[in-house]
């Protein structure tokens, strides 16, 4: 093998680990430790889900602010709070999460399984 192949090689293994790996900042949480936090007063909520999923079936903590309208949203959102993030399995709350990280914040959470999990 030569170097550039070793070098496509690293890139790639190097692009996997990021992509899968938590980042620092973001924890993972259960529905129920994300139930015990409705009761703090200093802890933001977010579903990123579109708006008529969020019509559908929705937790009233959280409000609505649909993933793809998240950064055009932020001046609404104070850094210096939790902040819970929420979809429908995971994956879009999972995104918002590190979309929040690079934007400064500092404390979030994703609701494990999203609302797919809620009992």
């Amino acid at each position: 093998m030569d170097i550039i192949q070793w070098i496509i090689i690293i890139l790639i293994a190097l692009f996997v680990i990021r992509h899968f790996l938590p980042t620092k900042g973001i924890t993972t949480i259960s529905i129920e430790q994300t139930k015990n936090k409705f009761k703090d007063k200093n802890v933001q909520f977010i579903d990123v889900r579109t708006p008529g999923e969020y019509k559908a079936n929705h937790r009233q903590q959280f409000k609505n602010i649909p993933l793809s309208n998240l950064l055009s949203k932020l001046d609404q959102l104070d850094k210096n709070k939790e902040i819970v993030v929420i979809c429908q399995s995971g994956m879009r709350s999972s995104k918002a999460a590190k979309l929040l990280k690079r934007q400064g914040f500092e404390k979030i959470y994703n609701v494990k399984g999203g609302m797919s999990a809620w009992v």
